[in-house]
């Protein structure tokens, strides 16, 4: 507990990389520092794959458990989805078929109509959330899968938002008299009483998903991990991955480079040192361009090739010793800046020679290519294959897209849109 009687939020870090980079096992090699430094941690696994329990040395399952011995105050779990789908969503899915059916949707159609996309990631992601905000524990650490599911799951709450909105707007009167009108009392009663819990169950839906995007746009609570093996291919998706993350308002305060080749001394000769001082040659060269991209922005760490997979908590310790040394793995780091900003460029007032400009902060994305379209009162912001649908404050709403450009580089790039007045509904 704090001074003021108030226990400190939960710190959540998520790891993710490509495939095969060692993301599991840097996840549980920082879960463990964490743990032994005093704070009662929780890592848990969302990736499929379920690989945690092998880096750990343990058997896991879908309920926390202390781990003990060298683990004290470390607890770990592998979310099970297939609980998850077989429980409150279930429930949740026949109170949907109810709204449906209401709307004279066959049956069928109804059925595949509740099967949402991704759902099984989001419950995964909800249940994470779950776990850290009812648990005992100061810092949850995730194991995610690769970079490109990661993506699409914690993009996953805003877009199903809106998906609910779209799909069942909250106008329950109209529903109540249209069913009141097309029955008789008592079965009126019933639809109503029905089309409540339906609504109901939505409303909690709606609820949890803005809890779990505040969690997850919260930088004060908040932040990614992304790890990578310094190659050049897996340094540019690395790249695409900042901007994404960037642009759907998710904070990366921290890089690591995993498996970095050692320099061998001048002695040593033959093929091997050869192939050594090459390979060392050219992750030193992606490093010095990750520095770059980093620089004022997440902190870049590396951790040497190890003969052998790091598993197992004492070993995992003495990873996390040397990736990290003597800092916090959880610092606050360097404050991550708003996502968004929007500022008066040219004219006062209500003036139509006005000019407003709409700062979009996507590091990274200095090299292109950006997709505009403007949508209603949102702008359609799509880089590669990632798009965001970002609402428009007020002022802009009543403008027109005059220009945009990418300024800036690494961390500082930034997409400038400028909006001019639009004459029709300036003034309305």
């Amino acid at each position: 507990m704090g001074s003021d009687g108030y226990a400190p939020a939960v710190r959540v870090v998520l790891f993710t990389g490509k495939g095969g980079v060692g993301k599991t096992t840097l996840a549980s090699a920082t879960a463990a520092r964490l743990a032994r430094s005093g704070r009662k941690t929780l890592v848990v696994s969302t990736d499929p794959a379920h690989s945690l329990g092998d880096a750990l040395e343990a058997e896991l399952d879908d309920e926390p458990r202390e781990l003990g011995g060298e683990a004290r105050g470390l607890f770990a779990a592998h979310i099970d989805t297939r609980v998850l789908l077989g429980g409150a969503w279930g429930r949740l899915q026949g109170h949907l078929r109810v709204l449906l059916a209401g709307a004279g949707v066959d049956d069928l159609v109804a059925d595949e109509l509740t099967v949402l996309p991704g759902v099984e990631e989001l419950l995964a992601l909800t249940e994470v959330r779950r776990l850290a905000e009812t648990g005992p524990w100061e810092v949850v650490v995730v194991d995610c899968g690769p970079t490109a599911e990661t993506l699409r799951l914690l993009g996953l709450p805003e877009a199903l938002s809106s998906y609910l909105e779209r799909l069942f707007p909250a106008h329950r009167r109209a529903v109540r008299g249209l069913l009141a009108g097309l029955a008789g009392k008592r079965e009126a009663t019933e639809s109503a009483a029905r089309f409540d819990r339906a609504i109901d169950a939505l409303d909690g839906l709606a609820e949890q998903l803005a809890g779990l995007r505040a969690l997850l746009a919260d930088p004060g609570r908040t932040s990614i991990r992304l790890v990578l093996t310094p190659e050049r291919v897996v340094a540019a998706e690395t790249r695409r991955m900042l901007t994404a993350f960037a642009l759907h308002g998710l904070r990366v305060d921290g890089l690591v480079a995993n498996r970095i080749v050692p320099d061998p001394p001048p002695s040593l000769r033959g093929p091997a040192a050869r192939w050594l001082r090459e390979r060392h040659a050219e992750q030193q060269t992606v490093l010095a361009e990750l520095v770059e991209l980093c620089d004022g922005g997440p902190t870049l760490r590396t951790a040497d090739y190890a003969a052998a997979e790091p598993t197992g908590v004492r070993a995992l310790l003495e990873l996390a010793r040397s990736v990290y040394g003597d800092d916090d793995p959880v610092a606050a780091g360097h404050p991550a800046p708003p996502v968004l900003g929007v500022r008066r460029t040219a004219g006062e007032g209500t003036a139509l020679d006005s000019e407003f400009e709409l700062a979009v902060r996507l590091p990274g994305a200095e090299r292109g290519p950006v997709e505009l379209a403007r949508i209603g009162d949102e702008l359609a912001i799509t880089i590669g294959l990632t798009r965001r649908m970002v609402d428009l404050p007020s002022v802009l709403r009543r403008c027109t897209v005059e220009s945009a450009r990418l300024q800036g580089a690494g961390t500082h790039a930034e997409l400038r849109v400028v909006f001019r007045p639009d004459p029709t509904v300036w003034m309305r």
